[in-house]
């Protein structure tokens, strides 16, 4: 069996799906109430493969929202208790979803690992990044070509390129895709030298540098809410994806010749039967999720229980192939620019 943990994008998206499942007695509360909120098994559902492979599954709502964050310890207590209430069911795998696998990493909640009588076993959750990694690298593949861009000769700036998914990116970038030249951007200078190091190029600039030279931008970073760029600043065409959460590129970034696509997305070969991803406001909630729930499906229809993505910078390109050659055969394809893919197929 694997799990899902998530939570909503706002508080006030939250109160209303409260409403809808009947937690009224949740949803009327104000931001407090849902502090201390426990979290809440939602949903059970049954997912079969293109072999024909069942699976069963459980979503988690951590009864967590983005306004919670400046709270730190109401944070950790959230990502936590999910973790707990997924072990009690006798949950295989569960994949850690939205700002709970971000919590778990930068609260460092490893060090927590007691949660009342419960001693949480570390193999039985996964942050999901080494398919989010795979799916982003693999959504550039597939899109670039699609708009005219040849990433044999383009420049490819990776924002937020030190950290799991980033890293994991460039290391594919660099090493399976080839591209032109990767344009190094993260807020902390040290480790942006050590990854150039590891990866033996690349360039290091700032944001404000790498983005008018780049043909293309994987974004794994949360975006600066005072970003103010020129579009027309941009290279014509120019693929963004959005990597990052909440995904919002498309708000600051439109114009002649830009395409955004939202990244680290993936969409089931039929309607699943669920409700959790309209939580998500997925464009077709039935069959798209995100990348990182998927790999916990993935890891239980290959029988692989245990903590597959953990930990920082430890995603290696062995564990990338594993995980996208399971995704392909498992039934699942990336999000792509629809509109071009058609055309290209017709």
């Amino acid at each position: 069996m694997f799990g899902l943990i998530g939570h909503s994008t706002s508080f006030e998206d939250a109160r209303r799906k409260a409403m809808e499942l009947g937690y009224d007695h949740i949803a009327k509360g104000d931001l407090d109430v849902w502090c201390s909120a426990p979290p809440q098994l939602v949903e059970h559902v049954n997912i079969t493969n293109p072999s024909g492979k069942s699976i069963e599954g459980a979503y988690i709502d951590s009864c967590f929202v983005p306004e919670m964050l400046s709270r730190f310890k109401t944070a950790r207590r959230k990502v936590l208790n999910a973790m707990e209430l997924a072990q009690k069911k006798g949950i295989n795998i569960t994949a850690l979803g939205g700002f709970t696998s971000i919590i778990f990493e930068n609260f460092n909640l490893l060090s927590n690992q007691q949660v009342r009588n419960t001693t949480l076993e570390w193999e039985r959750f996964t942050t999901g990044n080494t398919h989010t990694a795979w799916v982003i690298a693999r959504q550039l593949e597939i899109n670039a070509p699609l708009i005219g861009i040849d990433l044999k000769q383009a420049k490819v700036a990776v924002v937020g390129a030190t950290g799991d998914i980033g890293s994991a990116v460039c290391r594919w970038l660099s090493n399976r895709t080839g591209v032109g030249e990767l344009l190094l951007v993260a807020r902390q200078k040290q480790p942006l030298v050590e990854l150039q190091k590891d990866l033996g190029g690349g360039r290091i600039l700032s944001l404000e540098e790498a983005l008018p030279e780049a043909d293309a931008v994987v974004w794994v970073a949360s975006m600066p809410r005072t970003l103010e760029i020129n579009s027309s600043k941009l290279r014509q065409p120019c693929l963004m994806i959005d990597g990052g959460y909440p995904k919002n590129l498309d708000e600051k970034f439109s114009g002649e010749g830009l395409h955004v696509l939202k990244g680290g997305i993936v969409e089931f070969f039929h309607d699943i039967g669920w409700n959790m991803m309209a939580l998500a406001e997925m464009e077709k909630p039935q069959r798209q999720m995100f990348a990182c729930f998927a790999e916990a499906m993935l890891l239980e229809f290959e029988n692989c229980h245990t903590n597959f993505s953990w930990g920082r910078n430890n995603i290696t390109l062995e564990k990338m192939d594993f995980i996208g050659e399971a995704s392909v055969r498992n039934g699942f394809t990336t999000l792509n620019l629809r509109s071009f893919l058609q055309a290209a197929v017709a």
